[in-house]
């Protein structure tokens, strides 16, 4: 128990000391609402992942799912965490705006979590259901209320933007590590619960600190709201209908198995809109419209991949990487799911003065070239898993090290596909469709969340093996490599293609980086 408690006090230590070192570094460069949503966010990420690195595995080991129910249901949970958003972000943008999507977001929230304290099945999904309505009403517009202080080709903005990313990092980082930690060793509940805290502390600092915001942020059309509509107001009747999403979320967490059904009608709903609305910008307005819709369309595929270590290597961790330092055995969901942001937080800074240097020497690649570069990075990841699984292939145990450096490598990726896309969409979207899509943006992650689940389902472990006895560790290991190594296959293929078409997506760019 000390050596969890002392990792998780020196990884609290250094998060207070990048934050430190970034506001040092770049606040002059920056506005002050950066910081006030850097965070708010991080709250609101702290209380998201701490939840998240306990899911698959509460699935699995206490409500008693198989391998293959767990991932599909964690794949369908996630796609709708990431589908909300686009509803989201278009109520933002028409109706509601930002800075009330946020606030309503975050009650939503903060309510699901504490539901989610609650040791009973039927709340589970409750509280998933007031998780995935409140995200999207939170998610994809405190990103664009972010984007409204930077103008479209200020050289700064990648940066602010690595920044907030780091925000994001650290909450992660801690809530993984510190719910990781409470949910596996000492109850369940506690763990979701302790993540509820922090959601309310996230909306605590966004409420102090509005004044920062000043009038950005506000409804487009605030008469509007005010309309009388039978016994409710236009602003009361969004508030229904985002508690009325709650049940609809619940349900079809549930019944994930029609997922597709409404995956794919979306999608080419999204696009069709896509494309009609484009249709009546100018041609410049309107190709810059068409690479970002492409390389949103790139991330889906990365993001199917990268999205693995929220289920298929969460379980991979539980099992088949050797978890043990000196006499001690770490906890699978404080270790797996806190080492990414720990990365993030470590690397972020760097990359930041990394774009900051090749912009000042005029060398910064492209917006698709970074795409190109996160492919590969990804894939070498993988790659390392799977020397990692043929150094433990006697014991049905990885060792640590191939292990985080697998996910140093995916980090990296991570680094220039991630914050790169948030800016992207806001630099390349017109700016009547911003918050469209920066929905649009999560949208295609939810479709990866999708795949991803799919994929994770394919790597599941059944019950039992041809001998009609539960898989061992050793049996159990290269199921995990198989995995592994064809999406390291894909990941560099998918990289080659994107660089090599890069320069056709960059004249649709017409000058943005």
């Amino acid at each position: 128990m000390a050596l969890e408690i002392i990792i998780i006090t020196i990884g609290a230590l250094f998060s207070a000391l990048m934050i430190g070192v970034a506001w040092f570094i770049n606040h002059k460069q920056h506005p002050q609402a950066l910081w006030m949503l850097f965070f708010t966010e991080m709250w609101e990420r702290f209380s998201f992942y701490g939840m998240r690195a306990l899911l698959i595995l509460y699935m699995t080991k206490v409500l008693l799912y198989p391998d293959k129910q767990a991932n599909l249901q964690y794949g369908a949970y996630n796609a709708l965490v990431y589908t909300m958003p686009l509803i989201g972000g278009w109520i933002a943008d028409k109706l509601l705006g930002f800075r009330k999507s946020i606030l309503l977001g975050g009650v939503l929230m903060a309510i699901g979590h504490l539901v989610l304290a609650i040791p009973m099945e039927s709340t589970f999904f409750l509280g998933l259901g007031f998780l995935i309505s409140g995200n999207g009403f939170f998610k994809p517009n405190i990103s664009s209320l972010l984007g409204k202080y930077y103008s479209e080709n200020d050289p700064h903005k990648d940066a602010g933007y690595s920044i907030f990313y780091m925000g994001i990092n650290i909450g992660a980082f801690l809530g993984s590590a510190l719910c990781g930690y409470l949910g596996q060793k000492i109850n369940w509940h506690l763990g979701f619960g302790v993540a509820g805290v922090f959601m309310v502390l996230g909306l605590v600092v966004f409420v102090a600190f509005r004044n920062i915001i000043a009038e950005k942020g506000e409804s487009p059309v605030p008469d509007e709201l005010k309309v009388k509509r039978g016994v409710f107001t236009t602003e009361q009747l969004l508030y229904v209908f985002a508690f009325a999403m709650v049940f609809v979320a619940m349900t079809l967490v549930r019944l994930y198995q029609v997922m597709n059904l409404i995956m794919i009608p979306l999608g080419i709903a999204a696009l069709a809109y896509i494309f009609y609305t484009g249709m009546k910008f100018e041609k410049e307005v309107r190709e810059k419209l068409w690479a970002a819709t492409l390389m949103i369309f790139f991330s889906v595929v990365f993001w199917g991949f990268y999205e693995q270590s929220g289920g298929s290597l969460n379980l991979m961790a539980e099992r088949n990487v050797d978890m043990r330092i000196g006499e001690t055995l770490l906890p699978s969901a404080m270790v797996n799911n806190s080492v990414n942001p720990f990365y993030i937080i470590f690397l972020t800074p760097l990359f930041a003065l990394m774009w900051d240097w090749l912009i000042r020497n005029n060398i910064e690649p492209t917006t698709p070239m970074k795409f190109g570069f996160a492919f590969v990075l990804l894939g070498a990841g993988y790659f390392v898993f799977t020397l990692g699984g043929k150094a433990g292939a006697l014991t049905g145990l990885m060792p640590l090290w191939f292990f985080l450096l697998g996910y140093l490598l995916i980090t990296s990726g991570e680094l220039f596909l991630s914050p790169i896309g948030l800016s992207m969409v806001t630099k390349l979207s017109p700016a009547q469709m911003v918050g469209y899509m920066m929905g649009v943006w999560f949208l295609a992650s939810a479709f990866g969340h999708d795949l991803g689940g799919w994929i994770g389902s394919q790597m599941a472990i059944p019950e039992k093996n041809a001998n009609g006895v539960p898989f061992t560790i050793v049996e159990s290991l290269p199921v995990y490599m198989k995995g592994c190594a064809a999406i390291a296959k894909i990941s560099f293929l998918g990289g080659i293609v994107i660089l090599a078409s890069s320069p056709f997506i960059k004249k649709w760019m017409h000058g943005i980086k």
